[in-house]
């Protein structure tokens, strides 16, 4: 179960045949989101897990999940954005439905992301699953 947004990532991917064109692509996603505010990044938005700096801000509004982030490492930065493609706008009561591990392999990016950052982002999905499975 993927959103739109998401199948549009894929879709890119599938076009772009280096990774470094594909690192580069996640990259400018990440570049091209909103910096979340300096208020937000407190302790409690603090994403443990991850080898550089990483806040996640969710919230819930008329039973629709959304979050926002942000990341000192660009290319973590990067995979906050694809997050947000994957989980934004689905009914938080979809969230816990979404097989994130088997989505984000259909990018290839299990294989070719480091240990660290692949650790990472298990950690960021696991936070969403646990804000959106206590709402």
């Amino acid at each position: 179960m993927a959103t739109e947004a998401f199948e549009e990532i894929v879709e890119d991917f599938e076009f772009l045949e280096d990774w470094e064109d594909r690192y580069r692509y996640v990259i400018d996603r990440g570049k091209a989101m909103e910096p979340l505010e300096d208020a937000l990044k407190v302790p409690s938005t603090k994403v443990d897990g991850c080898a550089s700096q990483v806040w996640l801000h969710p919230r819930i509004a008329n039973e629709s999940f959304s979050f926002d982030g942000d990341s000192d490492a660009m290319i973590v930065r990067g995979l906050i954005a694809v997050l947000r493609a994957l989980y934004n706008d689905l009914p938080v009561t979809d969230v816990m439905q979404v097989d994130a591990a088997a989505e984000m392999a259909r990018l290839g990016l299990n294989d070719h992301l480091s240990a660290q950052r692949s650790n990472g982002l298990r950690s960021m999905i696991q936070r969403i699953r646990d804000v959106a499975g206590s709402a």
